[in-house]
């Protein structure tokens, strides 16, 4: 097994905000309950590697080299090492110290879990996991909310969508960002299902992943805030199925637009190296 002795830790990633570094109400990225600022840093750094396997799994962690290597507090590592196992990310075992696990372990809707896949080389594997599953549960929520929410629920989301394209036609992204995660949380609040509901954080990890990352186009097709008007429209008039089938299209498009913009990004590198 490898010595975390070894292995350089990368610095801290930069933490998911709207383009240009504009933060998205709502998605403060405070420290685990209990932590300070310390115990913050030094977190943000080893979950950073483990989750870009820069610290590979079978690696073992030894509290004293930690303390040594991040200028801490034994105490600190200790602290750290507990919310990282708390994720899925370390066990610690007798005789042998504290263990890296592999990525089949890890607590993979833990948002923090999240923002450190995004921020490592699998980046566009995380965004496609998420994808797929925001597809699985998006269009069944949609259909939900059409059957279940209040008439002034349906209107407030028909005014958001008015907002969204409003955004996404003025070329504001940080507004659009901010109306386009409101928007699906309030698609899973109408759902009536409080284990969708607790999913909007992981949607809004992805609408932010995408737009840090240049996944998203300059600005969104007018295809693609009509679907929002589409779905919105349709859970107002309690139609389940056009809500559903609004929001596939709105999922595929999410897929086709990634993979896309992911392709060019690729190839644009691969042209200019030498």
């Amino acid at each position: 097994m490898s010595m975390l002795s070894r292995v350089t830790s990368p610095s801290p990633a930069t933490p998911l905000a709207a383009a240009g570094g504009v933060p998205v109400p709502g998605l403060a990225r405070p420290a685990p309950v209990g932590l300070s600022g310390l115990h913050a840093r030094v977190l943000e750094q080893l979950g950073t590697a483990l989750c870009g396997r820069a610290l590979p799994a079978g690696s073992v962690l030894f509290i004293d080299e930690l303390a040594r290597r991040h200028a801490v507090s034994r105490s600190v590592i200790r602290e750290v090492l507990r919310v990282l196992a708390s994720m899925g990310l370390v066990t610690s075992r007798r005789r042998t110290g504290t263990v890296v696990l592999a990525p089949e372990e890890w607590n993979v809707y833990d948002p923090q879990v999240i923002r450190w896949r995004l921020a490592s080389a699998d980046r566009l594997g995380q965004l496609r996991s998420l994808t797929e599953v925001r597809s699985a549960v998006e269009p069944h929520a949609a259909r939900l909310a059409a059957e279940r929410a209040p008439l002034g629920a349906g209107s407030d989301l028909v005014g958001l969508a008015a907002k969204l394209w409003a955004a996404g036609q003025g070329g504001d992204p940080e507004e659009f960002l901010r109306l386009d995660i409101e928007f699906h949380r309030q698609v899973l609040l109408c759902s009536g299902n409080e284990m969708f509901v607790k999913l909007s954080s992981l949607v809004a990890e992805v609408l932010v992943g995408r737009q840090q990352y240049g996944l998203v186009p300059q600005r969104p097709a007018p295809q693609a805030l009509q679907l929002h008007v589409d779905v919105a429209s349709a859970i107002q008039r309690h139609e389940g199925g056009r809500a559903h089938d609004a929001m596939v299209s709105i999922m595929e498009r999410a897929f086709h637009e990634m993979s896309t913009l992911w392709t060019q990004s690729v190839a644009a590198t691969a042209s200019s190296s030498p």
